[in-house]
């Protein structure tokens, strides 16, 4: 077990750019991945918070995530979320490689998110609203900056000072960003949320016509960040895959309970790679997939043994 490369959160980055990560995972799925094959999550509580194991596997590789989630930790100093990705053969299950769990969904998910942008989102897309001001909500931006010509972003916060930091954060990557309220979804193009709220951030009244929203903070049924109305103005609504959406998303399980979405009216990531744009409100809703974290995982892999960054 000593001898286990270990890729930290610095080497990642410097493997894997927001945009090779997401052709990774576009790629994977035109090659036929089929997200409803993935294993779901599982969770184990602690006294301290709870542990989720995130397990999937690939022609080559066989991965499994493992993070701790402490609430409390932040008011010690530490992160919420720690964790680690050990990445398999699937001939032997040897062991091949580490990688630092927090770094990888910093960038994986990120990157899922920016695919969905990729097709979703108008081509002329400047003005961002961000809703959160941790390590996602940054990750975000940036990833959407990568794809999109972002001029402008607001960072809407119930607190002041993480609002200025995330401002901070982001204008020393060379973006205009200020704080923001509720109402600078009127303005937005791209909506982010990425916060812990368990109840709706804004009015879905709010949105613009055009606007692309995706929603990352929660895999919890009882918890969303967006509201009936937004599902319902939606002329598309976009999931990792359809059957965790309905199980995991609380998102979209309560805009189905309401009426304000039909089921089967959820498109997959894989089915909207190939389906034709459409004027209106898109929606992508995103609860993490353990095959987003094994693809990503190889494609690392793969740089990494070669020396050459993607």
């Amino acid at each position: 077990m000593s001898g286990i490369p270990y890729i930290d959160a610095d080497t990642l980055t410097s493997l894997l750019s927001w945009r090779a990560a997401g052709d990774a995972l576009e790629a994977a799925l035109r090659a036929g991945l089929d997200p409803a094959a993935s294993r779901p999550r599982s969770s184990v509580a602690t006294s301290a918070g709870e542990l989720l194991l995130m397990p999937a596997e690939s022609a080559d590789a066989v991965g499994v995530k493992l993070l701790s989630l402490a609430p409390a930790n932040p008011f010690a100093g530490l992160p919420r979320i720690q964790g680690l990705y050990v990445l398999f053969d699937a001939a032997t299950l040897t062991p091949r490689l580490l990688i630092e769990g927090s770094a990888l969904t910093s960038l994986r998910t990120p990157a899922v998110s920016a695919l969905a942008v990729r097709y979703l989102a108008a081509p002329d897309a400047r003005v961002v609203a961000v809703f959160g001001t941790g390590p996602q909500a940054l990750a975000h931006v940036r990833a959407v900056a990568a794809i999109r010509p972002i001029t402008s972003v607001r960072v809407v916060s119930r607190r002041p000072s993480g609002a200025d930091g995330l401002c901070a954060a982001l204008q020393d990557q060379g973006l205009t960003a200020r704080p923001g309220g509720v109402e600078t979804v009127r303005d937005a193009d791209i909506v982010l949320c990425a916060t812990t709220s368990p109840v709706p951030v804004f009015d879905g009244d709010l949105l613009a016509d055009h606007a692309c929203v995706v929603a990352i903070g929660s895999h919890r049924p009882g918890v969303r960040e967006l509201d009936e109305r937004v599902f319902a103005r939606a002329a598309r609504v976009v999931a990792e895959d359809r059957d965790t959406a309905l199980r995991e998303a609380g998102d979209v399980v309560m805009a189905v309970a309401g009426g304000a979405l039909v089921a089967s009216d959820l498109i997959d990531l894989a089915e909207m790679l190939c389906a034709p744009a459409v004027p209106g409100i898109s929606v992508f809703k995103s609860v993490g997939m353990g095959w987003q974290d094994l693809v990503v995982a190889e494609a690392a892999r793969a740089a990494w043994l070669t020396g050459v960054p993607a």
